[in-house]
């Protein structure tokens, strides 16, 4: 059933890179939106059951972004439980964005695909906004991307669509039951990434391809993570940079019936909004 403009829709992780977009274009559309985040008039925190029933209350559909990532350990557990209060407080359609190609998200999206309500999941490839509003952000400043990918391939997607796609899914009918692989239009390795950047920006910034144990030793050391998310986040990127995804889908196309946003005008458009400066 299409939820209705009178029916309230939860966006978790309501502030973040894909989270805000959603929030915005459903609010453009005129559907009432409530923000899942610590920092909301209702506060919402994935590790603070107390916080899901004031949240959900009066709400009809949900996006299911669930933060740090969706291969955590924890995440299976915590969706279903969530999946599982939201349909005993009358909500009846759960978008969840996962993540192509991670076996560690499987369990996850079985949570909410048995959870009763209409579903739909989003298996998104590396966002774009990585580069700017994410983990890679500061390494572009500092100028030098290191990562653990190799030369593989990679059809990187804007927020931008991911956001598009899931508020056709809140909204629409059609979406249930789906699964949809979004990527952007083409193959590009992180190293044509960075020199996209640099190119656009004439910032003396290249790609480093280093181990998933060196790069674990960056997690550890410069952002202050426990050492069992960084064993975590090594497993998950062996299994996402293995070449599994180097192939791009047309369901952004299909979709929106329009091209997905390209690495290069993603890049442009950034540089225009103030980014990396």
């Amino acid at each position: 059933m299409t939820t209705t403009k009178n029916q309230t829709i939860l966006v978790t992780a309501g502030t973040g890179k894909v989270g805000r977009r959603v929030a915005e274009q459903l609010a453009a559309k005129g559907f009432p939106v409530r923000i899942g985040s610590r920092s909301a008039e209702r506060p919402f925190d994935w590790a603070d059951r107390s916080t899901w029933a004031p949240v959900l209350d009066g709400v009809r559909a949900v996006f299911v972004m669930y933060t740090p990532d969706i291969g955590d350990p924890l995440a299976a557990e915590t969706i279903r439980a969530f999946s599982e209060l939201a349909v005993a407080n009358g909500v009846t359609r759960l978008v969840l964005l996962s993540a192509r190609g991670e076996d560690q998200a499987a369990a996850a999206e079985a949570a909410v695909r048995d959870s009763g309500a209409e579903w739909t999941v989003l298996q998104a490839a590396w966002f774009n906004q990585n580069f700017d509003e994410g983990v890679f952000t500061e390494m572009v400043l500092a100028g030098g991307v290191a990562f653990p990918a190799g030369q593989v391939l990679e059809p990187f997607v804007d927020s931008a669509d991911l956001a598009a796609v899931a508020v056709l899914a809140l909204t629409e009918d059609g979406h249930a039951g789906q699964n949809y692989e979004l990527t952007g239009p083409r193959l590009l390795t992180f190293g044509d990434a960075v020199a996209a950047i640099a190119e656009e920006t004439g910032r003396d910034v290249h790609y480093i391809p280093v181990s998933g144990a060196e790069f674990g030793a960056v997690l550890a050391a410069e952002f202050g993570m426990p050492a069992e998310e960084v064993a975590g986040m090594i497993d998950i990127f062996a299994t996402l940079l293995d070449g599994r995804n180097a192939n791009v889908t047309d369901t952004v196309r299909r979709l929106l019936g329009r091209e997905p946003i390209d690495f290069a005008d993603y890049v442009h458009d950034a540089v225009a909004a103030g980014a990396w400066q």
